[in-house]
């Protein structure tokens, strides 16, 4: 058998991470641009990381660089599967002790939208796009990622087609609602074994009667959002929306909190916040129901909209009749927590658009628009892996043997019902020097050395605001 021909090294330890993946490539050409990519991808640059960026070649005049229509030639035409690279990535970070998900983490269910112009680039339309916060022209993608309070990493990521995109419409064998992606995304966290207390999403996939169904059937805990004002069909006299059983139950200050519990939370920065947290009674939710229906809030007052979550969970609460209940008991304490974790998937797009170019893409077909969000999630979780490679794993909450600790308020707590976020001592890491590997040949940016650790401090810092 022909020897491989050797691929010029990438910068850095970049390139101990992308030979990992040598196996899937089956040219020189893919293994050199799989490299090239992810250092672009890696460099700290002042405008968006088209391919030009990429390559570090002028925007318009250096279209036709070698350099760039290489990495063009790699993402379009060239024969990869972006699935299977996807798979050996989140290989890798169950095999890493330091980045390795753990049973006291959550898999987090979001979609997020960007806003394309014309309609010849695969999967774009007219549609609710939540970075914009209104309906325009764009790409919406459906995306999981697994989050303790230490550490959070992408999954899966599928994009969405609307139903004008289809021959048929809504009746399209090849047409999926969100929901129904973010379902087939969970499987394949579980085909994954990627372990996780329970998946969390907001009200956009809490509402949807399918998509909790489909969990119950694939044996998964949930803490999900509901709208505040989701009706239901109960008798006229009973509640009918999630704010209506808030405001049923009774609240007598702090000093007599009655049906309200306590709970202190904790965020990145240090500070505390003192939230009240109840179960509560609506149709066919309830405390010692399946389901359960539970309010968190600052103000059980006022129930401000900003600051009050209604949450639906299949966990059943600790004493109740739960004996034939397949899923551990969880606390008022504990809920808060895990549906707390679901902003870092929030966190997590503002790094991988910001920093990483997710959205800059300059490419039309469905494969190469998916190559691209692979890479991205690949030079995302190389971050991670070389910033924590000398710290070591990151503690998490795992009881012996790998098993989940107990979802109790005392498995996250610092005296009291707390609910730990991020501490500044668990994040912050003396960054390495970046230096240039060699003088830039001609005219553009040298390739740099060891910007993960820099471009990671970069990223953990900016917090979601508390």
């Amino acid at each position: 058998m022909t020897a491989r021909l050797p691929c010029p090294a990438a910068p850095g330890p970049l390139e101990d991470y992308a030979a990992r993946f040598d196996d899937l490539f089956s040219a020189i050409g893919q293994r050199r641009g799989f490299r090239e990519y992810l250092a672009g991808l890696l460099l700290p640059r002042e405008r968006n990381k088209t391919l030009t960026c990429l390559a570090g070649a002028e925007p318009m005049a250096g279209i036709n660089d070698p350099a760039v229509q290489r990495l063009q030639y790699f993402l379009s035409e060239s024969v990869w599967d972006p699935e299977t690279v996807n798979n050996r990535r989140v290989a890798l970070l169950r095999a890493d002790p330091a980045v390795a998900p753990h049973r006291g983490g959550v898999l987090v269910i979001d979609d997020s939208g960007d806003r394309k112009d014309g309609h010849a680039t695969a999967h774009v339309s007219r549609q609710w796009l939540g970075r914009l916060g209104k309906t325009d022209n764009g790409i919406v993608t459906v995306t999981t990622l697994w989050a303790d309070e230490r550490l959070y990493v992408p999954l899966h990521a599928q994009p969405y087609t609307a139903a004008c995109r289809l021959p048929h419409g809504t009746a399209d064998p090849n047409f999926a609602t969100k929901p129904r992606i973010a379902a087939r995304l969970v499987a394949k966290a579980l085909e994954a074994q990627i372990p996780f207390t329970a998946v969390v999403a907001d009200c956009a996939y809490g509402d949807n009667d399918d998509y909790r169904r489909e969990l119950r059937q694939l044996g998964l805990a949930y803490v999900l959002a509901l709208k505040r004002r989701k009706g239901l069909w109960v008798p006229a006299y009973a509640e009918h929306t999630p704010i209506d059983a808030a405001r049923a139950l009774a609240w007598g200050g702090p000093d007599a909190p009655a049906d309200w519990t306590r709970v202190r939370r904790r965020f990145r920065d240090g500070h505390g916040e003192t939230w009240w947290a109840a179960d509560a009674r609506l149709g066919p939710w309830g405390p010692d129901e399946p389901y359960r229906l539970v309010i968190a809030t600052t103000d059980p007052a006022r129930l401000p909209d900003a600051s009050t979550w209604y949450l639906t969970t299949n966990l059943p609460r600790p004493g109740g009749p739960a004996a034939a209940c397949p899923y551990p008991s969880a606390d008022l304490a504990a809920l808060v927590r895990i549906y707390a974790l679901r902003s870092w998937i929030e966190q997590g797009y503002k790094q991988v658009k910001d920093e990483l170019g997710w959205a800059d893409f300059q490419v039309r077909s469905s494969l190469a628009i998916r190559r691209h969000q692979t890479l991205v999630m690949a030079a995302f979780c190389f971050c991670w892996h070389t910033w924590l490679a000398a710290s070591g794993p990151p503690g998490g909450s795992v009881g012996p043997g790998g098993e989940p600790a107990p979802l109790s308020s005392e498995n996250h707590s610092n005296g009291g019902q707390t609910v730990e976020g991020r501490g500044e001592n668990q994040l912050r890491h003396p960054a390495q020097a970046v230096l240039a590997v060699s003088a830039a040949p001609r005219a553009r940016v040298a390739h740099p050395l060891d910007t993960a650790p820099a471009l990671l401090a970069c990223l953990v810092q900016r917090a979601p605001a508390p």
